[in-house]
């Protein structure tokens, strides 16, 4: 067979499937997750399983919130979202201390994924999970294959029980069929464990983060009325965020502004960045308004702490943010070096010195910037994707 007829069988492997798929919740923010599935639903059928968490819950407002939340989705059963995509939001008790409470939660939601897929008629589907919590279930709901699709070092959050996490990831990266990392140094940790061990990089919606460089797209009016320049970030205001450099940021241009888009984590104190007077903190504005505040943007700043955390991450943000034509300054990540298109910084004044140097050189949107990302469309990383799935599938003889 020659290579070009492998290729294409290859792909035509992960076509007209059923996918349970274990991720984060449907609803929120796009991750990376929901890019590549939608793109997988033109052609396959998929049951995303709403996530059962990584940690125990905490006797906060946003947990307690949440907690109804996923009861109120428990009482509308399995629902199509988009076209081929339906939801479960399974139910699970949620005290994770208890070996005994484990077991139940194991059980309770091996049958409502498989009541879900008898209702839905699926049949020896592909089992692709993005989280270590599905490791108890994944491997039996008589699948024809097993995928664990690695975007993140799970066990290195500071929110999750970390030796537990682990355990989990051992436990499905040895059922797996195929492991797929976003990052290299994932792929290198994660082959220790499972040899059939694939790198996929971040994609980016470059046809939707575009549209910062085209004069017909509006800026929001919080964003519009902010003295310049206006040196941006968009995304979780958590823990792993290195508020310091943001701060000094701002510091060295009292004359501009500092924004933030996104909302912050429970357990994270962002106090000192709401005490500068030129920092906004605008919260969490939908995906389809973030083109626009892109635009109003001079510089955007991926600023995180080094950490086992980040050194695993692959920032989707940087895509977008390139996507969007934008200068950027990064802490020093090997994954953002690789992208080779960000200023990267080796500390919190370098940080602001290259932040300096965007400024002083064609700050805000460009289109020619932005085109140099084009090739890098979830479109791409999908087409890796099926290639790698289906090169598994005529290896185990699963392909047809």
């Amino acid at each position: 067979m020659r290579r070009s007829d492998e290729l294409d069988l290859a792909r035509r492997a992960l076509r007209g499937r059923d996918l349970v798929v274990f991720s984060n919740d449907w609803d929120g923010d796009p991750l990376s997750k929901v890019h590549i599935m939608r793109i997988l639903s033109r052609e396959n059928r998929i049951l995303w399983v709403n996530s059962i968490g990584n940690r125990a819950p905490k006797a906060n407002a946003h947990d307690v919130k949440r907690i109804f939340d996923k009861l109120g989705r428990f009482t509308e059963g399995v629902r199509e979202v988009e076209p081929n995509i339906h939801v479960l939001s399974p139910l699970a008790i949620p005290f994770y201390g208890s070996e005994l409470v484990r077991g139940a939660n194991r059980q309770l939601l091996r049958l409502q994924v498989l009541r879900a897929m008898k209702k839905l008629g699926f049949q020896k589907p592909i089992s692709w999970s993005f989280l270590p919590a599905s490791a108890p279930v994944s491997g039996t709901l008589g699948e024809a294959f097993v995928i664990y699709h690695c975007v993140d070092e799970f066990a290195a959050f500071s929110d999750t029980n970390g030796r537990h996490i682990a355990e989990l990831e051992a436990r499905l990266l040895k059922r797996a069929d195929l492991c797929i990392t976003s990052a290299e140094r994932l792929r290198e940790n994660k082959a220790r464990v499972n040899p059939r061990t694939v790198l996929v990089r971040h994609g980016t919606d470059f046809t939707h983060f575009v549209k910062a460089c085209d004069p017909a797209t509006t800026i929001p009016a919080d964003i519009a009325r902010l003295p310049k320049p206006i040196i941006g970030f968009f995304g979780l205001v958590a823990d792993w965020v290195d508020q310091e450099a943001i701060i000094a940021t701002a510091r060295a241009h009292p004359e501009g502004s500092v924004v933030i888009i996104g909302k912050t984590t429970p357990d994270c104190d962002d106090s000192a960045l709401r005490a500068e007077p030129n920092i906004h903190m605008l919260g969490r504005k939908p995906y389809a308004d973030l083109p626009g505040y892109s635009k109003a943007f001079d510089v955007a700043l991926m600023p995180f702490k080094v950490s086992e955390l980040t050194l695993n991450a692959n920032p989707l943000k940087v895509r977008e943010y390139l996507a969007s034509g934008l200068p950027v300054v990064s802490t020093d990540l090997p994954e953002v070096r690789k992208v080779g298109l960000c200023k990267i910084a080796k500390d919190t004044k370098d940080f602001v010195r290259k932040v300096d140097e965007c400024l002083a050189d064609k700050p805000g949107p460009n289109r020619e910037r932005a085109e140099r990302i084009f090739g890098e469309s979830w479109d791409a990383r999908v087409d890796e994707i099926r290639h790698h799935v289906g090169a598994a599938l005529m290896a185990d003889g699963k392909a047809l």
